[in-house]
């Protein structure tokens, strides 16, 4: 892809005139998982051994607001992260009918972004970023401040996610204990993603809402992501989901994709995979697949996961493309790079069977047949490229029958995507396509980013929907 910086700064036209060069790489002016460093004294003395030069101007900046990122998709921009350019501008939810009541939404823990509302009028903040880091926590907890002095806003209702170890959560819990008279809702990640869409699209119904992301704690405590939601403002149901595996190592699967490799290939063969004649096995090391395998058996620090996010990273694993993934969602980012190319090459592969089995009244996607179908192609020969883009028509077709099932059950026929792996341009424009080519209305992000910068929101407007004033 190709990324274009807009000047919003006249410092950008002077440093291309006088450089005389073509362009300029720019990057953002903090550490890894910091906030940015917005002070002239603190930028000279942490970023000195990484800039040869700084360029220093007279005017102080008062608020750190990193760049606004965008991406065309599905014929339109889709903002990734909500920050210069549109904060603090309100977000528009049109005629959206909400209660007068100040509401904060305290957010998730990565992306964060927090949301203030009152009066109907809804503010999103700049992108925070990830809560772990104490700077970018201290810098969350100003920005809340600041925030509602500048708008004059006293939430009487907070609204947090369900995972009792969100720093986001704990700020909730902290600020109920200084204030008794507060009122704290908590409500669900995914359902958070849906109701962030639906207020986005000035949606006031009943939809069909699918969530796709990396994590996000479920109600049933364990960790969702392939999540297919009946949602309204008072609630939803659990409709279907992709069916539950170990995500061995808890977060650290996240950075090694390779782990979820092994869970899907030990769910789809058992402990019998590694005798299969295939790349991934081969350069594996054994004793650490054997320490995995073990904690997957023994349910050592493995918690169960129906995350879709997961699922790319195992499959990007399993076609060598990566094993461990240096910058986030490196795994799924290449694994869509890889199909993309055999899109724009001509090929129009099948896709991959699956099956759904209903389980309670909840449809259960199986993955284990699109493994071993994967698994078939690999060793037959099949291109890492066609594969992918085998893998993403299979998830787009799973999209479309599920919805179709929960239609026929419901009559609901507006379809709302929403959550980070929707930021794959390929399976968002597949799966719209072919559900608009089956008469459903598909609801994308507007003005909040799909990923967890646009949780906050949905937050927000779950509490202006359900609580009226003392």
């Amino acid at each position: 892809y190709l990324g274009v910086m807009l000047p919003y700064t006249p410092l950008h036209y002077l440093l291309l005139q006088n450089l005389h060069s073509p362009a300029i790489v720019a990057t953002s002016a903090n550490l890894q998982d910091q906030p940015l460093i917005f002070k002239d004294d603190e930028a000279l003395q942490k970023l000195a051994g990484i800039s040869e030069y700084f360029l220093l101007h007279n005017r102080d900046i008062e608020n750190r607001v990193d760049d606004s990122i965008m991406q065309e998709m599905d014929g339109r921009g889709v903002i990734l992260r909500r920050a210069r350019g549109f904060v603090p501008l309100p977000v528009d939810t049109g005629n959206l009918r909400v209660r007068n009541t100040g509401v904060l939404g305290c957010g998730a823990e990565l992306k964060n972004t927090f949301c203030l509302a009152r009066d109907n009028l809804i503010f999103v903040s700049q992108h925070i970023g990830d809560l772990k880091n104490e700077e970018t926590y201290n810098f969350y907890k100003e920005e809340i401040q600041k925030f509602q002095k500048f708008f004059d806003i006293t939430p009487e209702i907070v609204v947090c996610d369900l995972h009792p170890d969100y720093l986001s959560t704990w700020y909730a819990i902290e600020l109920k204990k200084r204030n008794k008279s507060l009122r704290i809702a908590r409500i669900q990640h995914h359902y958070a993603h849906i109701l962030s869409c639906m207020a986005d699209n000035s949606l006031d119904e009943n939809v069909i809402g699918v969530s796709f992301d990396g994590i996000g704690y479920g109600s049933d405590g364990n960790i969702w992501g392939g999540e297919f939601l009946v949602c309204g403002y008072n609630g939803f149901r659990r409709w279907g989901h992709l069916r539950y595996v170990p995500m061995p190592g808890g977060d650290r699967a996240t950075e090694e994709p390779y782990r979820m490799a092994i869970s899907y290939l030990s769910d789809a063969y058992g402990n019998d995979f590694q005798h299969i004649n295939l790349p991934f096995v081969k350069r594996m090391d054994k004793k650490k697949m054997k320490i995995i395998l073990h904690m997957i058996e023994q349910r050592v620090n493995s918690p169960l996961t129906s995350s879709m996010g997961r699922f790319f990273d195992a499959v990007s694993s399993l076609l060598g493309i990566c094993d461990i993934s240096t910058y986030e969602a490196q795994a799924a980012i290449e694994l869509q790079m890889k199909a993309e190319l055999a899109q724009s090459s001509g090929l129009r592969p099948q896709g991959y069977r699956y099956k759904i089995r209903e389980q309670e009244g909840t449809y259960i996607v199986e993955p284990a047949e699109i493994i071993q179908e994967i698994v078939r192609d690999i060793k037959r020969g099949v291109p890492a490229e066609e594969i992918a883009y085998s893998f993403h028509l299979a998830i787009a077709d799973i999209i479309l029958t599920l919805c179709r099932i929960i239609r026929k059950k419901t009559g609901i026929k507006k379809i709302v995507l929403s959550g980070g792996v929707f930021q794959n341009k390929m399976l968002l424009e597949i799966s719209a396509a072919t559900l608009r080519e089956n008469s459903f209305l598909v609801y994308t992000h507007r003005q909040v980013p799909p990923n967890d910068g646009g949780i906050s929101l949905g937050q927000v407007v779950f509490g202006l929907k359900n609580w009226r004033r003392k």
